[in-house]
């Protein structure tokens, strides 16, 4: 029922190459309870993983060991979701409660011994190392499935789209909540109740080095939001990790998906594309891989990879929108599915193997640049390469599968304008069948060869003859 694609960050080159600037900082969560519930996450990190890692793991604690049942009303689902978030902050603070100890005492020594000594210079980099484990915080959206209603908990600027299929196969796409930004007028009100200059904070765009104005962690904007000279007038904490609440929504007779995404994910889709389309665009990749894929983690991933590709398309080809393309953010996509069918399993052969994408590199006559297009590639159980619905070449039961291959695959090549037989065709075609019957393999695990090289070897020979003599004649040696 459930499914999750990722994707972690990269920051392009000006030859359109991809580098990851800092480890994946997004986690998520998906359980199954008693009593019919479901709990679902997405944790959008920064500077660190340490609070999506701990999040993730703690709401689990807090909301499946017991807290919830059949019996609650939605207010009492309400607040054991409050309560919920609430204990993570302060747990997770607690963890971290003796390394802010030492780097307070730290910084007190450092006053009095402002001198360039040895002392000095490793009190420092002891600091700079308790920056690094002290520092850092989280979004989160979580999503709640108990006695088929939908509750939705969202701290900060991850998103929610519940999309509702009609008879006629359209979809109905509802964005649930807004984020937690600068750009979000009941926010910024909050803020201003607190004494914060709001219009000043729509200006900066962001808080404390995000755009978030609620977010778990980062304790330099909860506890040091004094010496932030934008929240320095606040009459009390104004970045907080209060949840804002949803539903319930009753989900009998709803047929469609529920999608959670981190932040990373919708930015790079509207900096590719502008934000005006960007949740019907969104649904639609989805629509399109579930009429297609077999597995809900394949299609999960296929959707980060297809948004993956259009952002750097885009700034590879220098249009308007490049400017905004030129790095982009962890991307997690998690797929709810409620009562909504998947692609058949084909008939042969089965069982179907995991599905992953692979860029396959081809040519294009009309330019020199590398372009991609994404293909899935099911891994054995029994090998069969598809590319979209379309299967392109099928192994008998009785071909081996090397069961030591890695999951994933890439193929590369450099395009030039002069085109190689194997791109040449114009057809746009990868992969050919190479019979309805495969050879068998030999005591040694191999087939014979199935590719007639002969017109290979006699043009070959026509260009090499004076050489004949001593490689022995044509062929392989």
């Amino acid at each position: 029922m459930c499914g999750v694609g990722t994707a972690p960050n990269c920051v392009y080159g000006s030859d359109g190459k991809s580098t990851q600037s800092h480890p994946n900082e997004d986690g998520h969560l998906r359980f199954r309870g008693e009593d019919g519930c479901f709990l679902y996450g997405v944790f959008n990190g920064y500077d660190g993983s340490r609070v999506a890692s701990f999040a993730s793991q703690c709401l689990t604690a807090e909301l499946l060991l017991g807290q919830l049942n059949s019996s609650h009303t939605d207010n009492d689902v309400r607040r054991i979701l409050t309560q919920a978030f609430d204990v993570v902050e302060k747990s997770y603070f607690e963890t971290i409660d003796d390394a802010l100890a030492e780097k307070a005492h730290l910084s007190n020594y450092l006053l009095p011994h402002n001198e360039l000594s040895p002392q000095s210079q490793k009190v420092q980099e002891r600091l700079k190392e308790l920056e690094q484990e002290v520092s850092g915080g989280a979004t989160a959206v979580v999503a709640l499935i108990l006695n088929n209603k939908l509750y939705i908990a969202n701290v900060g600027t991850n998103r929610v789209l519940l999309c509702k299929s009609s008879s006629d196969g359209q979809n109905q796409v509802l964005q649930i909540g807004r984020p937690h930004s600068t750009d979000n007028e009941d926010e910024l009100q909050r803020l201003a109740a607190l004494g914060v200059d709001s219009a000043r904070a729509r200006q900066a765009g962001q808080i404390a080095g995000q755009s978030s104005t609620r977010r778990l962690g980062d304790y330099r904007a909860k506890f040091n939001y004094n010496e932030i000279d934008l929240l320095s007038v606040a009459k009390t904490r104004p970045i907080i990790a209060e949840p804002e609440i949803h539903g319930s929504l009753s989900l009998d007779g709803v047929t469609g998906f529920l999608l959670l995404m981190s932040e990373g994910l919708i930015n790079a889709l509207e900096s590719a594309h502008g934000p005006e389309q960007a949740n019907q665009e969104i649904v639609a990749m989805v629509a399109a891989e579930l009429a297609q894929q077999t597995s809900l983690e394949a299609v999960s991933q296929s959707v980060v990879e297809r948004v993956k590709r259009l952002h750097h398309d885009v700034y590879v080809s220098g249009r308007q929108r490049a400017t905004y393309c030129s790095r982009h953010e962890d991307m997690t996509l998690l797929i709810r599915t409620l009562n909504y069918p998947l692609t058949s399993l084909p008939a042969t052969p089965t069982p179907c193997g995991r599905i992953y994408p692979v860029s396959v590199p081809y040519s294009n006559s009309q330019s020199t640049s590398k372009t991609s297009v994404t293909l899935s590639l099911v891994m054995p159980s029994q090998s069969t390469l598809t590319n979209g619905t379309n299967t392109a070449s099928t192994l008998e039961e009785g071909t081996p599968t090397p069961g030591s291959q890695s999951p994933t695959a890439t193929l590369q090549s450099t395009n030039t304008q002069t085109q190689s037989s194997s791109s040449s065709s114009g057809d746009g075609s990868l992969f050919r069948q190479r019979g309805s019957q495969a050879a068998q393999p030999d005591e040694t695990g191999r087939v014979p060869p199935y590719v007639d090289f002969t017109q290979f070897y006699r043009l070959w020979g026509g260009d090499h003859s004076d050489s004949q003599s001593t490689q022995g004649g044509l062929g392989p040696q």
